[in-house]
């Protein structure tokens, strides 16, 4: 499997993202391509995960198209040929798509079904997550009693996303567009997470991000409910008050909380078996819920 770390296509490029890079093609299309770069905690790492790049782009794309009742999103469905070469078609073929230009929204819409990760974090300390306030004695990766829409704000490569509240969301981008990226995303994820667990898989938490198009429109953008954006549990695994068998790069990111690492660049060399793992990961996921 061809590994895939940066790209180098003859058009210019717009952003070298974490994961993604994103190239201009005209005034209305942008071409992405996921490369098998591996971010956690913000901080991006010089040991590709192969292969992770053809994963991510198969199960968005599976995702994009399976909500479309529900939202519009980025997809063009335009071939690769219209705007590449065949030689730059072999760098990026299963990872490349073209998309809408749109307008991004200035927050990521994070929605959690259960409590785990820096919400859990968050309630040991405080009782809340994200300061909403939750019942007592909630266990570790228990299923909230409803599910929260816990917004935040985007951070460049290399920063920190920050948490916000629904007020700073309004703020930010005005009431009715606040409480619609609210309840399109509520809608997501229990759409994603009904059908996933048909599938004995859990959806803990995920994120989406928004941006408008030309018509003022929301639309779903950059990438949905995949390992990186999301946390796969195994339902027949699943067992409250422990940290459950998960399908993401959890693996990498429960290494990286055995180190003596501050999370800051420069990142720490990843052993080839964590890299191993997490790519099967990544690959069996999709076999469960792509087919």
């Amino acid at each position: 499997m061809q590994t895939l770390f940066k790209t180098s296509l003859n058009l210019p490029l717009i952003q070298k993202g974490k994961v993604r890079d994103i190239y201009d093609i005209d005034k209305n299309r942008m071409l992405i391509v996921a490369t098998d770069r591996l971010s956690a905690f913000d901080v991006v790492f010089n040991e590709p995960i192969s292969g992770k790049g053809l994963v991510l782009t198969e199960i968005a794309n599976f995702w994009f198209k399976k909500t479309s009742h529900i939202i519009s999103n980025q997809l063009t469905n335009e071939s690769l040929d219209s705007v590449l070469t065949l030689e730059e078609i072999k760098q990026v073929n299963g990872r490349a798509i073209i998309v809408k230009k749109l307008k991004p929204l200035p927050i990521e819409a994070i929605v959690r079904g259960y409590i785990i990760g820096s919400g859990w974090r968050d309630y040991q300390q405080t009782g809340t997550v994200c300061g909403i306030k939750l019942p007592k004695n909630l266990q570790l990766a228990e299923k909230l009693p409803e599910t929260l829409y816990t917004p935040s704000s985007k951070a460049n490569v290399g920063k920190h996303d920050q948490n916000i509240n629904f007020e700073t969301t309004v703020r930010l981008i005005g009431q009715n567009m606040a409480q619609q990226v609210k309840d399109v995303s509520l809608a997501l994820y229990q759409f994603a997470a009904d059908y996933a667990l048909e599938r004995s898989i859990i959806i803990a938490d995920t994120k989406f991000e928004f941006g408008l198009d030309k018509e003022g429109e929301l639309t779903l953008m950059d990438e949905i409910l995949t390992p990186d954006s999301s946390r796969f549990w195994s339902k027949d695994d699943y067992k409250i008050g422990i940290s459950p068998k998960s399908f993401d790069k959890q693996i990498v990111r429960d290494y990286l909380e055995t180190l003596d690492w501050d999370k800051t660049p420069p990142a720490p060399i990843l052993p080839d078996s964590i890299v191993q793992r997490a790519i099967k990961q990544y690959q069996q996921i999709q076999q469960i819920l792509c087919g």
